[in-house]
C-alpha cells in the first residue's frame, strides 16, 4: 500500500516536471479567497486558451520545479497554489491570469517562467500587455508586405507613365500623318 502511494506520487512529480519542462510560459496563482463560480470562470477561460491549470501539492510541485532546474521557486509555493502551463504561447497564460486578476483583486499573481527564466510579478503584468503570437505576426508580415506594395505601385505608376508617352508619340505621329 505504501509502495503504492509512494509510486503515485512519484508520478505526479514527474508529470509536473515534463509540464513545466515543455511549457513556453508558467504561471503561479495563490487562488485563496475566489469562490466555486469564479474558479469556474478562470478554468475556462484558461481552457479556452489552450492552456492548462491545475492545483497540485506543495511538496509534489517543489520536487518537481527543483528537477526541472527550477529550486528558487520553490521559495514561493506557500499556502493554496495553483499553476498555469501555457504550451503553445508564451503571453497566453499571463495574459488571462492577469486580466483575471484585474477583475477579481483575490486571485495573487506570484511568480511565472518564461523562456527558461524565473520572473517576478511586473514582468509577468508586461508580458500579458503584449499583444497575441499571432497579432504579432500579422504585424510583422504587414510590416514586410508595405514595401513591397509600395514598389509595386511605383512600378506600376512609371508603366502607366510609359503608355500614356507611347499613346501620346502615337497620337501625334497620326495628326501629323492626317
Amino acid at each position: 500500500m505504501r509502495d503504492k502511494v509512494l509510486e503515485e506520487k512519484k508520478q505526479i512529480v514527474e508529470e509536473i516536471k515534463e509540464k513545466v519542462e515543455k511549457a513556453q510560459g508558467v504561471v503561479l496563482v495563490d487562488y485563496r479567497g475566489l469562490n466555486v463560480a469564479e474558479l469556474t470562470e478562470l478554468r475556462c477561460n484558461y481552457r479556452e486558451a489552450g492552456v492548462d491549470y491545475k492545483v497540485y501539492k506543495n511538496t509534489m510541485m517543489r520536487f518537481a520545479f527543483k528537477d526541472a532546474g527550477y529550486e528558487e521557486f520553490n521559495q514561493y509555493l506557500t499556502g493554496p497554489n495553483a499553476v498555469a502551463f501555457g504550451f503553445d504561447d508564451p503571453v497566453q497564460a499571463a495574459k488571462i491570469t492577469d486580466e483575471f486578476a484585474k477583475k477579481h483583486d483575490k486571485l495573487e499573481i506570484k511568480v511565472g517562467i518564461v523562456d527558461g527564466k524565473i520572473i517576478g510579478i511586473e514582468e509577468i503584468k508586461e508580458l500579458a500587455s503584449l499583444p497575441s503570437k499571432e497579432v504579432l505576426i500579422a504585424q510583422a508580415l504587414g510590416g514586410l508586405n508595405a514595401p513591397i506594395t509600395g514598389f509595386a505601385n511605383v512600378l506600376q505608376g512609371t508603366i502607366r507613365n510609359l503608355v500614356y508617352a507611347l499613346n501620346a508619340v502615337k497620337e501625334k505621329q497620326e495628326a501629323q500623318e492626317a
